[in-house]
């Protein structure tokens, strides 16, 4: 099963959160953030991940899935 778009656009927020850090986190603002970029903050936070709908922190599940997908991404584009 390929990615969905929903999906890329949650892993793509995901990137966007520090990983050296559980003190800091991100805002998703609606007003301004594009509009798959709001929807994957909401659908992360259902999921569990982070702490609020618009972004927040990760939660230790979240924590864990950041790590998969710097993982992930360092594979995927290294040579």
């Amino acid at each position: 099963m390929p990615f969905s778009p929903n999906h890329l656009a949650e892993l793509n927020l995901l990137l966007q959160f520090p990983s050296t850090s559980m003190q800091e986190g991100i805002k998703v603002h609606a007003h301004s953030a594009a509009p798959e970029t709001v929807r994957a903050a909401e659908s992360l936070f259902s999921k569990g991940l982070i702490s609020q709908k618009d972004g927040g922190y990760l939660t230790p599940l979240g924590t864990e899935a950041v790590e998969m997908t710097q993982k992930l991404q360092s594979i995927l584009t290294s040579r």
